[in-house]
This record gives structure tokens, C-alpha cells and sequence, in this order.
């Protein structure tokens, strides 16, 4: 059984790290493509506009809107799937276990908020963007402990990945209680039965996917119709889905097993290329320094270190929470600079906290730059360190 669970965890991290490269591939070819003699086409392409039509009703979008609010909804599927599982069967399933990370956490998304509204204090119009730097991309930060090979510890891989799952169900809380435009009663309403369909055919034991894919679609248009983020659908739907049950694999597990492969490797990259695109032409060193890209990578690079690798310090110290075997104090202070790589998350948050051209652009700037020095920082630390923790730790307290 133990060594079943490891070779899921293995299997797990391999298609994460993969998957980072396949998103930094994706960001590039933007950036290019929006500094080039491509950008028209670029920009053209994003706004091709689609629409599914049945009688009155309607859901016409561009492109890019069909990327973000259609195909994110299966990433936060996905992720609803795995919070589901390792809530009832992995690193969450007890107090003893969560412990550690539901507190890095916690300091990983308030500090970073902090210092996003420190630094955008006297700019009103910015302070919508506070929970962008709150956010960390799970596929990126492994992608960056996969070039580090066998001196990270699994302890620390495992880690990082229940710090990153607790930070996107904070995600998730955020963009339905702060994201969320007017809302339509009557779609709201459509919405909760849907929901009570999906929990009912959970109580009675309903294993086929086909009946949870169809009622899940018709909660997503009602979602999306009722003003609340669409995205959100695909959580709600996961948390019905069966796990447990008979000898083989249950729906879950055989849901996140398939759509694996097609987020990591299809719906993420996507997203990054419909969404990191920035222009370089006519950016000035003082860009950077505005108010809101300085208050996003900022958030990233010091929110994201001082609040995770503070808040384990003080859980350890005070007995909350204990240090993972063979994690060092330095590694656990890389983990940390390595949760302020946000960027698929930021990017998201981003695009339903502004909704400008002008400040898009600033959003994209902030997240690329925090996260491209987060990340770089991570690997230094990470590098530079030993496998292996003890009382001769340069960074222990004791």
C-alpha cells in the first residue's frame, strides 16, 4: 500500500515538473508572439468570437473568454478532485499532517495581500488587485524543484504540493466571496439544484462519470449566467464525485488519473498563452516601479517568504506544528521563495480584478517579474543548500 502511494506521488510530481516547463514554453511564445510582427494575428485570434446558440438562449464570447472562464473550469475541477482526496485520504486527512502547511499557508496568502495594500495604499483604483500576489503555481514551483534533482528531500516536494493545494482552496474562497458581479436569483437557483442533483446521486452511490459530467456542465452555465465565476462549477462538481468504493479504482480517482494529462499539458499552457502576452514597446524602467506591478512583485518575492516560511517558524517554535524529517530550515526557507512563483493563479485573479487593457498589462508585468525572481531566489537557496537538517542549520532558531 505505501509504496503504491509513493509511486502516485512520483508519478504526480513528474507530470507537475513537466508541466511547468510546458507553461514557461507557452508564456515565452507569447511574450514573443505580442513583441513581433505576430501581435496583430496574436490579438486577433484571442478575440475570434464563438458562441453556442439554442433557441433564445445564448453564451457568446472571445476566444480568450472561452479559455478562461470555459477550460479554467476543468483546471479547478481538477483541483477540486485533488483537495477532495487528500482531505479524506492524503497529507490533509488529519490535523497532525495538515498542520504545518494549512499554516504556511494561511501567512502565504495574508502577508503578500499586505504588502500589496502597503504599496497601493494611495492608489484606490489598484486595491481590487490585493489577492493577486496571494496565489502560487503549483506546476511552475515543481518545475523549478525538478532542476535541483536528488538533493531536494520527498518530504519537501510533499510539502510544497499541501501548501499549494490549501493555497488554491483560499483561492477558490476568494474569487466567490470577493470576484463576484451581480448575480441572477434565477440562475442562482438553477445552480442549487444542480447542486442538490450532484449530491444526490453521490448519497445513493451513483458511480457512472457520464451522470456527474452532465449535470456539472448545466451547473456551469447556470454559474456562469448567474454573475458568480464560472470556474467555481468545477469545484462544486468535484467535491460530489465518489471516492472509495469497491476493489478498483474509484470515479475520482479515475477522473483525475485521465484529466491529468490534458490540464497539465493542454488547458494550462493555453491559458498561459492566452493571457501572458505583454507588450515590451515603449516599457520604461519607471513602469515597473508603478504602484501596482511594484505591490504585486513585491507580494510575490517578499509577501510569499516572510509569510510562508515566518509562520512555520513560529508554528514549529511554539509547537503547532513539527519540522519534516531531513527538511532543513534553509530548504524550508526556499520552499517558501518558491511559493511566490504565482503566476497561472495571479494571472487568473488578475483578469477578474481588472478588467482594463492598461492595467492588465501592469498585472502581467508584476506577476512575470515577482515570480521570475521568486523562483530564481528559490533555486539559489535550494541549490546552495544540503539535504538533510540538524542542529548545525545556519537558519535554525534553536
Amino acid at each position: 500500500m505505501l509504496s503504491d502511494v509513493r509511486n502516485a506521488i512520483d508519478e504526480f510530481l513528474a507530470r507537475e515538473t513537466a508541466a511547468g516547463f510546458m507553461l514557461f514554453a507557452a508564456a515565452l511564445l507569447a511574450l514573443v508572439a505580442v513583441n513581433s510582427p505576430l501581435a496583430p494575428h496574436y490579438d486577433g485570434l484571442l478575440q475570434t468570437a464563438l458562441e453556442v446558440r439554442v433557441g433564445a438562449f445564448e453564451i457568446a464570447k472571445p476566444l480568450q473568454l472561452w479559455i478562461n472562464d470555459g477550460l479554467m473550469a476543468l483546471f479547478f475541477f481538477l483541483v477540486g478532485l485533488e483537495v477532495k482526496r487528500e482531505i479524506v485520504r492524503g497529507e490533509l486527512s488529519s490535523m497532525e499532517k495538515a498542520g504545518l502547511p494549512i499554516v504556511a499557508a494561511i501567512g502565504g496568502m495574508a502577508v503578500p495581500a499586505l504588502v500589496f495594500v502597503a504599496v497601493n495604499r494611495d492608489a484606490a483604483a489598484n486595491l481590487a488587485g490585493w489577492a493577486i500576489p496571494a496565489a502560487t503555481d503549483i506546476a511552475f514551483a515543481l518545475g523549478v524543484l525538478a532542476l535541483l534533482g536528488r538533493r531536494i528531500p520527498a518530504a519537501l516536494k510533499i510539502l510544497l504540493l499541501a501548501v499549494a493545494i490549501i493555497d488554491d482552496i483560499g483561492a477558490i474562497a476568494i474569487i466567490a466571496v470577493f470576484y463576484t458581479a451581480e448575480v441572477s436569483a434565477f440562475a442562482l437557483g438553477m445552480a442549487a439544484i444542480a447542486i442538490g442533483v450532484l449530491v444526490a446521486l453521490n448519497r445513493f452511490g451513483v458511480t457512472r462519470i457520464a451522470a456527474y459530467a452532465l449535470v456539472g456542465l448545466f451547473l456551469w452555465v447556470c454559474v456562469l449566467k448567474s454573475g458568480v465565476h464560472a470556474t467555481l462549477a468545477g469545484v462544486v462538481t468535484a467535491l460530489a464525485v465518489p471516492l472509495g468504493g469497491g476493489d478498483g479504482k474509484s470515479p475520482l480517482e479515475r477522473l483525475e488519473h485521465g484529466l491529468h494529462p490534458w490540464i497539465a499539458f493542454a488547458v494550462l499552457p493555453l491559458f498561459a498563452f492566452a493571457n501572458a502576452g505583454v507588450s515590451f514597446d515603449g516599457l520604461r524602467a519607471d513602469d515597473l516601479l508603478a504602484p501596482l506591478p511594484l505591490g504585486i512583485a513585491l507580494g510575490l518575492l517578499v509577501g510569499k517568504q516572510v509569510g510562508v516560511f515566518g509562520f512555520m517558524l513560529l508554528a514549529i517554535r511554539f509547537g503547532w506544528a513539527r519540522r519534516p524529517a531531513g527538511v532543513s530550515w534553509r530548504q524550508l526557507w526556499g520552499l517558501a521563495c518558491l511559493t511566490g512563483i504565482g503566476f497561472t493563479m495571479s494571472l487568473f485573479i488578475g483578469s477578474l480584478a481588472f478588467d482594463s487593457a492598461a492595467h492588465g498589462d501592469q498585472v502581467k508585468i508584476g506577476v512575470l517579474t515577482g515570480s521570475l525572481a521568486a523562483g530564481l531566489l528559490g533555486f539559489l537557496i535550494l541549490r546552495a543548500g544540503r539535504t538533510g537538517s540538524g542542529p548545525n542549520d545556519a537558519l535554525d532558531p534553536r
